[in-house]
């Protein structure tokens, strides 16, 4: 599942993924990350991942177009999560988009909000 967090900022998206993702669970974000980059240009993304029980080939593949479709088109992404595997796929992320990757710890919650949401160029 994927729940959309509000957020108070139009050029921001903040996610949680929880248990099993599914292709229907991108459909309304991938709707809401593309009507925020037509409107703003670059956009943030606050990415809160907990629990991942499965996640469908398809979801995987989905989550691939998107990414490749949208290189150049973030400009903060805040990966959130208790798991080694989450901060090293935020690292590993980095040569291959634009946007400035950076993992936070679960309890470093707000803190990643506020870096999402942040002036342009404000250092992690």
């Amino acid at each position: 599942m994927i729940e959309i967090l509000t957020s108070n900022h139009d050029n921001a998206v903040a996610i949680r993924m929880n248990g099993e993702l599914t292709t229907k669970d991108y459909e309304p974000v991938v709707s809401l990350l593309e009507d925020k980059i037509s409107k703003h240009g670059k956009i943030n993304l606050y990415c809160e991942v907990g629990e991942l029980e499965e996640v469908e080939p398809g979801a995987i593949w989905k989550d691939l177009k998107f990414d490749a479709r949208h290189f150049n088109d973030f400009e903060r992404v805040a990966m959130v999560g208790d798991k080694q595997w989450l901060e090293w796929g935020a690292k590993f992320a980095r040569p291959f988009t634009s946007a400035q990757v950076e993992y936070f710890d679960m309890s470093e919650k707000a803190r990643a909000m506020q870096w999402v949401v942040a002036e342009s160029n404000v250092p992690h």
